[in-house]
């Protein structure tokens, strides 16, 4: 589906316009940056608030904690169909007004999730509110990821896309630091305490990150409604090149890095979600009740707002390393590292040995290969697919690989932390590694590829 850029094979254009090439990085990064926002409040919330609030009380703080990581879970149900709906209409109508559309869709669903009723309130219409606003959520990630991928790649200036394409992924964690650190000034200004189920915080509070996503978007749509169409979709469209059903199209012609995109990304997802997610409520949990660190909420939140600067250096770091020495290589050996990382599972978070200092080191190593093998990404995929199904193939292997990576990791690794132990939450991510490693191995270079290619 992808063929090496010939001699004479026009090259993506540069972006000799200062002014657009800013209004690319910001439109791309500051979309990103929203729809990690509303995600990770989610997430923050998926372990501190909904457990108590949305669902019925039960002696098992597991079990309810299990039903709120499973609501967790169906947005990525939902991501690989919003990343079919919004694909279908990017490659159709174009990139610019699939972009506005996917950040409006996330926006709505996060602003109304803060002011839903609790459960107290309206008793089991709480969690299918509730789980409805997040199936929203991830109809419009599903979208909005490929879009933000295209808008950079098919603008960057020849040998530079991948450098170009790690603006969308900062999005993940800046989003990070914003949700997170929100909830962090929260905690501490309303008094809140880890398992409190009273107080300022958990009656208004937690609402606060949620209702202020309405500005967020506010920003985020008035930076896109400047851009204009990438080029390379523009030239796709002047040769009448677009295709009535993109799925149809991807399906047919574009089956193998369809299924080659989506096992690249799972143990990508997998890390990602254990380090951000899973790890949360693992440090939180009260080890005379339950296997995990008892560590303070507030102190844990400051330990991952830190960590996630190494993420965010990660990123770039990627960039340019993968445009240096090829996708392929240069994923290949980041598998390496995180097969080395499974390792540490069992000693380094260990509940009888463990402390703030050294789970903090810990955490910063996770989160600098994440941001390594998550960096490239945005430009692997896309140049996987021709221009006229890009939207639409990149999304649904990105959205694929969130639900075998993502929406299940957190679930599997609380389930194996209370019946095996931790250390088998790092067997987990190593058997997942090498799946992608697999994946990686039988995938083509695609460094050179022509984003023109129909």
């Amino acid at each position: 589906m992808t063929l090496d850029l010939p001699a004479n094979a026009p090259a993506a254009v540069p972006l000799d316009d200062r002014q657009t090439r800013r209004r690319v990085i910001w439109a791309s990064t500051v979309g990103t940056t929203i729809e990690f926002f509303d995600f990770y409040a989610y997430a923050a919330a998926a372990v501190t608030v909904f457990p108590f609030l949305f669902f019925p009380k039960n002696e098992d703080p597991t079990v309810n904690l299990l039903a709120s990581f499973a609501t967790f879970g169906l947005a990525f149900i939902a991501r690989p169909l919003g990343s079919i709906l919004f694909g279908h209409y990017g490659d159709r109508l174009g990139r610019k007004v699939t972009l506005v559309a996917s950040l409006l869709t996330m926006g709505i669903a996060t602003f109304l999730i803060g002011l839903l009723p609790t459960y107290g309130a309206v008793g089991i219409i709480a969690p299918a509110l509730l789980a409805l606003m997040r199936f929203a959520q991830g109809l419009g990630l599903g979208g909005e990821w490929s879009g933000a991928a295209l808008l950079a790649t098919e603008n960057a200036a020849p040998g530079k896309r991948a450098r170009a394409a790690m603006w969308p992924q900062l999005g993940a964690p800046f989003g990070f630091i914003l949700a997170n650190g929100l909830f962090l000034i929260l905690v501490l200004a309303l008094g809140h305490k880890n398992g409190q189920t009273t107080g300022s915080f958990m009656e208004w509070g937690w609402r606060i990150p949620f209702l202020l996503s309405a500005i967020m978007v506010a920003v985020g749509l008035y930076v896109r409604f400047k851009l204009e169409e990438t080029p390379v979709f523009q030239r796709a469209v002047d040769q009448g090149k677009k295709v009535e059903v993109p799925l149809f199209k991807v399906v047919a012609n574009a089956w193998r890095p369809l299924v080659l995109g989506t096992f690249v990304m799972i143990s990508c997802y997998t890390l990602f979600y254990l380090v951000t997610t899973w790890i949360l409520s693992y440090a939180l949990a009260n080890p005379a009740k339950t296997r995990g660190l008892g560590i303070p909420y507030v102190d844990f939140l400051q330990i991952q707002l830190i960590t996630v600067v190494f993420f965010a250096i990660g990123v770039p770091i990627s960039g340019r390393l993968a445009d240096r020495i090829g996708r392929k290589r240069y994923l290949i050996i980041i598998s390496a590292l995180m097969l080395l990382y499974s390792l540490s599972f069992g000693f380094a978070l260990n509940q009888d040995v463990a402390t703030q200092l050294g789970v903090g080191i810990w955490l910063a190593i996770g989160m600098f290969i994440m941001g390594l093998m998550f960096g490239p990404m945005s430009a692997v995929l896309p140049e996987m697919f021709p221009t006229n199904v890009r939207y639409t193939g990149s999304g649904i292997s990105y959205n694929l690989a969130s639900i075998l990576g993502a929406a299940v990791a957190p679930f599997i690794a609380t389930a194996l932390v209370s019946t095996v132990g931790v250390g088998s939450v790092g067997a987990y991510l190593a058997v997942v590694t090498l799946i992608s490693l697999v994946a990686i191995v039988c995938m083509p270079e695609t460094r050179h590829v022509d984003m023109h290619e129909v």
